[in-house]
């Protein structure tokens, strides 16, 4: 059994958004898949996903829905939608390395603002669309 498309590539993205020195400076090491317990924003968090058959005749592959989510406590929405743009800006059409997949497309395709708590926090969530086949190395 390979490994799973979705996997595969959150481990891509986490290690190349960590990679970038904008996106280190904004949140540290903070993208999360779960948020721990007493973490203070700014900080990502991996969201949704929804994978979707997307094989061809010889080459099994895959569609994902995704999105990564952006939470602030600066007053407003700037801090929050500065940072979602950067995120943003890196992955669309990134040229990510994916194990046991090859990356075909990755695109943005929304964002999407609100307030959480009364106010307190500000969330920015970023849709994004990927498509990967399988790759086994042999091809």
């Amino acid at each position: 059994m390979s490994a799973s498309p979705v996997i595969a590539l959150r481990k891509a993205i986490r290690a190349y958004l960590l990679a970038d020195a904008g996106f280190a400076a904004a949140f540290g090491q903070k993208l999360y898949d779960e948020t721990p317990h007493g973490t203070e924003p700014p900080y990502a968090l991996f969201g949704e996903a929804q994978l979707r058959d997307w094989s061809a005749d010889l080459s099994p592959g895959a569609e994902q829905l995704f999105t990564i989510g952006v939470t602030s406590t600066m007053r407003g929405l700037s801090e929050a939608l500065q940072l979602a743009q950067r995120i943003a800006d890196l992955l669309d059409e990134a040229p990510l390395s994916l194990e046991g997949h090859r990356l075909i497309d990755l695109r943005f395709l929304t964002m999407e603002t609100r307030r959480e708590q009364s106010g307190r926090f500000a969330r920015v969530n970023l849709r994004f669309r990927a498509t990967t086949e399988f790759f086994n190395g042999a091809q």
